[in-house]
């Protein structure tokens, strides 16, 4: 274990159990942070991810609901509080895709996706935000994407989420700095998953042939801009958007 910068805190992290997710909860475990993981229907993936954390020295909880789902979300975070304690740093990084071209989307697919993106965030600030405000300290790290700034052919509605978290969590920002709490948006690029893994190699060597830097990011470079951002030293930053994208839109 290294630096525990993050001791004594608890952080919960949606959509914690594959992927982004995964390389948070361990990164902020290896941080010191008590980390609550969760999940919406993957208990074996997330029951890993709570293995790796106990056999590298930390502490975690598995933690599943729908974060789409409101009153799950108020009876889970609130029976976690009860045990635990206060969440004092909160990682909305579930998400979900439905693509298709605008003029072929299902109502439903549009609705799906900016229930559990966008709505899912708001979910569960609302069941935090409480107990950062006793406390005055607290960190709000929304995970947006890249696609949010550029916009992408065949994900209007994940885009279109992407870019509300980036707007909602500005607004946070300034609702809560006189509180202690901060809010800020990590917006990766291309990041080697499993999603990506399953792309035709044609896609892939396109994709890379528009990064500046000539590759994908990893999982761990995510991890790394959002510990920073939960940590002491980011105290000062706040409605900021961190892209973690190689290049591949810079502001």
């Amino acid at each position: 274990m290294c630096e525990k910068r993050l001791k004594g805190k608890n952080a919960l992290v949606t959509g914690g159990s594959r992927g982004i997710g995964r390389a948070i909860c361990l990164r902020l475990a290896e941080d010191g942070a008590h980390v609550a993981i969760n999940y919406a229907s993957n208990e074996e993936a997330a029951r890993q991810v709570l293995n790796t954390i106990e056999n590298m020295g930390g502490t975690a909880t598995l933690l599943p609901f729908d974060v789409s789902d409101t009153s799950q979300v108020k009876e889970k975070i609130s029976s976690f509080i009860k045990e635990h304690g206060p969440i004092q740093i909160l990682i909305n990084n579930a998400g979900i895709t439905r693509d298709a071209l605008l003029a072929r989307m299902k109502e439903d697919d549009w609705d799906k996706v900016i229930s559990v993106n966008l709505k899912g965030a708001f979910n569960c600030v609302q069941a935090c935000s409480r107990a950062m405000m006793k406390a005055r300290w607290g960190r709000i790290i929304n995970i947006g994407s890249v696609v949010g700034t550029s916009g992408n052919p065949g994900q209007a509605n994940y885009a279109a989420a992407k870019a509300g978290l980036e707007g909602f969590t500005k607004t946070v920002a300034k609702e809560m700095a006189t509180r202690g709490i901060t809010s800020n948006l990590v917006a990766p690029g291309f990041i080697e998953t499993d999603m990506t893994a399953a792309l035709p190699e044609k896609v892939k060597d396109r994709l890379l042939g528009e990064i500046p830097m000539g590759r994908m990011g990893n999982t761990s470079e995510v991890a790394a801009a959002v510990a920073f951002l939960a940590s002491e030293e980011a105290s000062y930053i706040t409605g900021h958007t961190m892209h973690v994208n190689g290049g591949l839109v810079c502001q």
